[in-house]
């Protein structure tokens, strides 16, 4: 009998596990929330609860040719670095030619997934789900792939900045940040350097008054555009990988950071970061230093407390009449529909089995999709990841890979960026 596996979220890593359970001849059921596929690069103009948000101008970090699919190319007329319009495009455009929709249910939340009673030898799931029209069903899976990422609940840490209470000004995480002409010929600090602060502040600092960008500890600042003109990850992904086995550490970081300051001189621009190149995610923009240099940005430290429209930073500055101050503070990840003791997620971290599968369950049918932060794109290590989960679902339930690998000594943590922000 057909073994039927249920696929949480319908964005890009979703697709990927619907592609994989069809091609090990699997039964896949996508249970998506929304009414349409695409996830965190669907665009929407008003943010909604429990759901990826983009803004109207984003422009993905990683180039077609690292980021397609491996059996779907990318079009060859689209861009290198593409908008968010065109990588919903793609998905769409990969959603049918492998007849993936058909396999989705939209609209569709899922409530509940829980072992059944007999799962130590079936290994089998009950899933509850409600549609939109509030009707619940109760469903039997042999195994779970769950693909909701980690860019859902925002992360908005306003006990780290006294007097918040005070501000006179409007303030909201970056992932309600839609478009810039509100703010034209306004005050406005971004908190956080990382890719989505950096590239706010920057599309922000074209129509305001002032822009300030708050870092506490800096970053690495990288180009899309690298050696040659070409796009950065396509040029050093494979180099890097081997310089990093070979070469120590300390001395890696040092010829990256020396290249990196030949660009410009990170600890003149006051973004010299106290962390080593490699050891923390950099952050990816071409256009930073330019406005910089202009003076439409201008880089601070830490905000020490806010008061009325003030906002007077660690290093004793204050700016009076700030109109707007934009967290860009990262994510955190849950999984509420989930027991405690299935996935166990304490202080935005959790343990998988290469970062795929919760190692203490007595059988691997539950496995956790995309929810990793790679120097570069998603979306191949998520089709890589469906397509080692889907070939684990279909042997048996109790199979070789549980007995010999599963154990606490093999399990590797996974952690967001969520409140470490920069």
């Amino acid at each position: 009998m057909t073994r039927r596996v249920a696929v949480v979220g319908g964005g890009s890593s979703g697709l990927a596990c619907i592609k994989c359970c069809l091609d090990e001849g699997l039964e896949p059921v996508c249970f998506e929330s929304s009414n349409d596929i695409g996830g965190l690069w669907r665009f929407k103009e008003n943010p909604e609860p429990d759901r990826a948000s983009i803004y109207h101008s984003v422009i993905i970090n990683t180039s077609k040719e690292m980021m397609t699919f491996s059996d779907f190319p990318i079009p060859g007329h689209f861009p290198n670095f593409m908008h968010n319009s065109l990588i919903m495009d793609y998905f769409r455009m990969y959603a049918d030619h492998f007849q993936l929709t058909k396999h989705i249910r939209f609209n569709t939340r899922v409530l509940q997934v829980k072992q059944r009673n007999d799962f130590s030898h079936s290994g089998q799931w009950d899933v509850e789900t409600e549609n939109k029209d509030g009707k619940k069903e109760k469903h039997i899976f042999d195994a779970v792939m769950i693909c909701i990422g980690h860019h859902c609940h925002p992360n908005l840490p306003l006990h780290d900045f006294p007097g918040i209470d005070t501000f006179e000004g409007k303030y909201f995480h970056s992932r309600d940040y839609k478009t810039p002409e509100e703010w034209r010929n306004k005050k406005v600090v971004v908190i956080g350097i990382g890719n989505s602060g950096a590239d706010i502040a920057v599309e922000l600092s074209r129509v305001t008054k002032q822009l300030y960008l708050s870092t506490r500890r800096g970053a690495w600042i990288l180009n899309r555009v690298w050696d040659n003109g070409l796009p950065i990850d396509l040029s050093s992904n494979r180099v890097l990988t081997f310089q990093r086995k070979i070469i120590p550490f300390n001395i890696l970081c040092s010829l990256g950071e020396k290249r990196l300051n030949r660009q410009f001189d990170h600890s003149l621009y006051n973004l010299k970061p106290k962390h080593r190149l490699f050891s923390q995610h950099p952050t990816l923009n071409d256009e930073l230093p330019n406005r910089i240099l202009s003076g439409t940005i201008q880089v601070k430290p830490n905000i020490c407390r806010f008061q009325g429209s003030s906002v007077e930073f660690d290093d004793g500055s204050v700016v009076e009449d700030v109109d707007l101050v934009v967290f860009a503070t990262g994510y955190r990840f849950s999984f509420p529909f989930l027991a405690s003791h299935v996935v166990s997620v304490s202080e935005n971290k959790t343990s998988l089995y290469k970062y795929v599968f919760p190692p203490e369950l007595d059988r691997p049918t539950l496995a956790i999709i995309g929810l990793v932060q790679p120097l570069g794109a998603i979306m191949p290590i998520s089709e890589m990841q469906a397509r080692w989960a889907t070939r684990v679902f279909k042997v048996s339930p109790l199979n070789r890979l549980h007995q010999a690998s599963f154990s606490g000594c093999d399990a590797e943590g996974y952690s967001t960026q969520a409140g470490d922000y920069g």
